[in-house]
């Protein structure tokens, strides 16, 4: 059953989607602040009863706030914390301003100081045994909380509708990019042109989202209105990879009016 114990709601209200819990804020900085308070109180109950908590971290402009709100807290111990990423471009190195490494690096484990951030190496010599390593990582970990945005097309990391796989075997793998999230990088502003956004990159499967203990899913802006739509009322299937949110008890989407 999905989690009712939603003691948060600032200015938000709150409703049931099939087994998904959505958050609608009247903001995006309202929006922000009840994820973050969410998640640290969420996270300060974990580490009152357990030694050490893991997250994956998502990127993008979604996410900025969010992680603000997270580094300024001054109540979590991130010594005790291990993070993970979602994703990362093949090929590319971690001193590259588009790369989610550089992004993270800077903007969370240099300011948090975490226990231990666990990258993914976009620029490994072999991708294959890279996204061994990785998963091994994984596995090892329980993972407390996974964070999420929804790309334009749906995507869910980097799961596109043409690779997503609700039943995939694999913890990380590597996929072809679509022209639609390639060029949401340009806009975003990490890349000056598509051409130079590259054509492949790793990423954590469905599966391996799906089994985080929670799951936090920031989908803010007017700008993603139809993704919110989409996601909340098209089929569960694939061709839509959020739509696999609403399966997940232990997930909230975040989203404004």
């Amino acid at each position: 059953m999905p989690d009712r114990t939603l003691p948060f709601l600032l200015n938000s209200t709150a409703i049931e989607v099939d087994n998904l819990t959505v958050r609608i804020a009247n903001s995006i900085p309202e929006l922000t602040q009840d994820a973050s308070t969410m998640a640290i109180a969420y996270l300060q109950s974990l580490l009152a009863k357990q030694e050490t908590v893991s997250i994956i971290l998502a990127t993008g402009n979604s996410q900025l706030q969010f992680l603000d709100c997270l580094a300024t807290d001054q109540s979590l111990d991130w010594s005790r914390i291990i993070l993970f990423h979602l994703d990362e471009y093949l090929g590319i190195t971690a001193e590259h301003p588009g790369s989610f490494r550089y992004y993270l690096r800077h903007k969370v484990e240099q300011r948090l100081q975490p226990k231990i951030f666990h990258y993914l190496e976009g620029d490994a010599a072999q991708p294959l045994i890279e996204c061994d390593r990785y998963s091994d990582l994984l596995q090892r970990q329980v993972i407390d909380l996974c964070l999420l945005g929804i790309g334009n097309n749906g995507h869910l990391a980097f799961n596109e509708p043409s690779v997503a796989d609700f039943q995939d075997p694999r913890v990380i793998k590597l996929i072809q990019l679509e022209k639609t999230t390639r060029q949401q990088q340009v806009n975003g502003g990490y890349f000056p042109n598509i051409e130079a956004v590259p054509s492949y990159a790793y990423t954590v499967t469905i599966p391996t989202i799906c089994s985080a203990k929670k799951i936090f899913c920031l989908a803010g802006g007017s700008h993603k209105t139809k993704v919110v739509q989409k996601t909340l009322n098209n089929a569960i299937a694939p061709s839509f990879p959020a739509t696999i949110l609403r399966q997940q008890a232990q997930a909230i989407l975040f989203c404004t009016k």
